[in-house]
């Protein structure tokens, strides 16, 4: 494209889901009920955690921390798309699309990092449970997560500077429901060849470094836990991390499946609707997840609503 042809363009067209007018009401709802879900699930686990003195340990406050995330993560793409279809419009500022991109990557950043965090809890407390409260001290837990926001940002911020050097052509349509930054590479008519190297290569550090680690560290529960005699020993070891590992699963695999499918099927919405599972699904699920099987979450819930 000739230098002359590129222009600062002022907004971008989100394309969604799908162009049809009357699946509209129903995408609407469907988004609607499961963002409301997702707000208050984790709301409640949040309120759970901090009105409960037993629950005021490092895994419980890594686990509302995960729900303040998560609440982010979701507001950050949902409640533009809800708008966009009330209103009919799929516009978005350049300005509002840089922002949304930056908080979108930040948080999903955090998610990662608290994940891994979450991982290294479970292994002290199986694997050297005698010296966990003096490994797993407050001072530690917040550092821990100081240091995960002060990566997600930064992270965040040198892919933000890297999509501002570049140039779009005239009027751009992004075909998913909001501004994820594979897609805003693919449409910018400047060099992104730089761009792309910076993804990929903070993807393996900052996404592959935290799955070493969570796999590392199951590697070494699961041998801890193959030493443990009685069956029940067993159960109850493992019973402490299996909604972890569950969820860790969801976030991988569906992250996983989206940039599989955007691989496959480039300039498609399949991607945008993969993009559902992890963007909006795992951080809907979450709170079910960690209280279903969690005696303690539940009776800080019942404590809440009223039901002894």
């Amino acid at each position: 494209m000739e230098p002359g042809n590129i222009t600062r363009i002022s907004k971008f067209l989100l394309l969604g889901f799908s162009e049809r007018p009357e699946l509209q009401p129903l995408i609407f709802g469907l988004f609607l009920s499961m963002y409301l879900i997702t707000v208050f699930g984790n709301l409640l686990i949040i309120l759970a955690v901090s009105s409960d003195s037993h629950l005021h340990t490092p895994m419980y406050f890594f686990l509302a921390n995960l729900s303040f995330v998560d609440i982010c993560f979701t507001s950050t793409t949902v409640p533009k798309m809800l708008w966009n279809i009330q209103t009919q419009t799929k516009v978005i500022t350049y300005e509002d699309c840089i922002t949304q991109m930056n908080f979108f990557i930040t948080f999903a950043g955090m998610d990662d990092f608290l994940l891994n965090v979450m991982a290294y809890d479970r292994f002290v407390a199986i694997c050297h449970p005698l010296h966990y409260t003096v490994i797993m001290n407050p001072r530690l837990c917040g550092l821990l997560v100081l240091v995960s926001w002060m990566t997600s940002v930064l992270y965040s911020l040198v892919h933000t500077l890297m999509v501002l050097r570049l140039s779009f052509c005239t009027e751009v349509e992004i075909p998913h429901f909001f501004c994820e930054l594979n897609q805003m590479i693919q449409l910018a008519c400047s060099d992104t060849f730089l761009n792309n190297v910076v993804m990929y290569l903070a993807a393996v550090l900052l996404a592959g470094g935290p799955l070493a680690g969570i796999i590392y560290s199951y590697s070494k529960i699961v041998s801890s836990i193959r030493g443990i005699s009685s069956a029940q020993g067993k159960y109850k070891a493992f019973s402490t991390c299996a909604s972890h590992l569950l969820v860790v699963s969801l976030f991988y695999c569906t992250s996983l499946g989206v940039y599989l499918s955007s691989a496959a099927t480039q300039g498609s919405h399949s991607s945008a609707t993969a993009s559902v599972m992890y963007t909006v699904v795992t951080p809907m699920l979450n709170p079910f997840i960690y209280s279903l099987r969690n005696r303690d979450i539940k009776r800080a819930l019942k404590r809440i609503v009223g039901i002894q």
